[in-house]
């Protein structure tokens, strides 16, 4: 008979703050895209559990007591927000089934992951389905005469294959407007583009996703679930690329600060998946350095690389860093011969 260790006592508290603080960011993707995004979350949930249930009795573990923690259903929420409103049931569920069993238990489970697993089940489907992960749907606000969203009966049939989507529902995103700009200086394109030209600070409806996810990040923040290094460092250093290659507006500028701060993943990526404690940097300096090479590969992707947006991959080569930064990073004790502070002195 197995015996469990009890869990951390802070750890279902965390995954259920995580989980209260998605809500903004949540809703705003419900009005401005429908409730696919509402779909993608219940599939990535029942597919997680299921997924985690399965890997943990067959390791002759008490499923129940592994469940309890949260972090199945926390990854199923990241990857169901990231993934675009309406991606097919298979695509979900293949995601998930990366997010959990790949990435997360052939590494051991909870706390021994080396990669963050939504991450790892968005880019998986991103690099093997690149016009499913690019299909995303026009904002409710920008809809034509006589369209409008999918209703929920439609939305589930689209997802099951069923129905196909109207046309003139699905659109381009704003990197993407950005990315496959033909020599228009930004004021134009944000003439020409009205997805760009109807936003206040960045493009209709995204701007308020990701004002949501900033919202729930704060909170987070407040409530002290982590610190500020690693989010905060990643924010600055992803502005400062977008304000050092502006090019004052010009054909080849990659957008502005807060186009960048404000559009795709960016928020979601900052708050939610940047702080993931297993897979990051631990110590001060760590976080902050973690943060902020975060930032500068997301805009070097964005910009020049082959995909629109980057959070995922900029984060999984940062996996790959993290433990490299913390062992440059951490104080040495006098045992490791650090020399203290007044020896140094004399």
């Amino acid at each position: 008979m197995t015996t469990a260790r009890p869990l951390p006592p802070e750890t279902n508290k965390i995954m259920q703050a995580v989980l209260l603080a998605t809500l903004p960011g949540f809703v705003a993707l419900l009005w401005y895209f429908g409730w696919g995004t509402a779909i993608n979350i219940a599939i990535a949930a029942v597919s997680a559990l299921s997924f985690e249930a399965a890997v943990i009795a067959l390791r002759k573990r008490p499923v129940m007591f592994y469940l309890r923690d949260g972090s199945a259903l926390v990854t199923a929420v990241l990857l169901g927000l990231a993934l675009p409103p309406l991606a097919p049931w298979w695509l979900v569920v293949l995601g998930t089934f990366f997010a959990i069993v790949v990435a997360k238990h052939l590494y051991g489970g909870l706390g021994n992951n080396l990669f963050n697993p939504a991450m790892v089940g968005y880019a998986v489907l991103l690099v093997s389905f690149p016009a499913h992960m690019s299909s995303w749907l026009t904002p409710r606000e920008l809809l034509g005469d006589g369209l409008s969203l999918p209703s929920l009966v439609d939305s589930l049939r689209i997802v099951f294959g069923t129905m196909d989507i109207a046309d003139g529902v699905t659109g381009a995103t704003p990197l993407e407007v950005f990315r496959h700009n033909q020599g228009l200086l930004v004021s134009q394109l944000y003439a020409q583009e009205p997805l760009l030209d109807a936003g206040a600070i960045a493009a209709v409806g995204w701007e308020w996703v990701n004002l949501g996810f900033l919202l729930g990040g704060g909170w987070l923040l407040y409530k002290r679930i982590f610190t500020w290094h690693a989010p905060l460092a990643m924010l600055a250093a992803l502005a400062l690329m977008a304000m050092l290659f502006y090019d004052s507006g010009s054909s080849n500028s990659g957008g502005s600060p807060l186009f960048h701060l404000f559009s795709g993943a960016t928020m979601l990526g900052a708050f939610f998946i940047v702080t993931e404690p297993v897979t990051s940097a631990t110590s001060t300096r760590g976080k902050l350095l973690y943060g902020a090479a975060i930032g500068v590969l997301v805009y070097i992707i964005r910009a020049w690389g082959g995909y629109p947006d980057a959070i995922a991959f900029a984060v999984l080569l940062m996996n790959f860093a993290a433990p490299l930064l913390d062992n440059h990073t951490r104080p040495r004790s006098l045992a490791q011969g650090e020399v203290p502070q007044t020896e140094e002195k004399r």
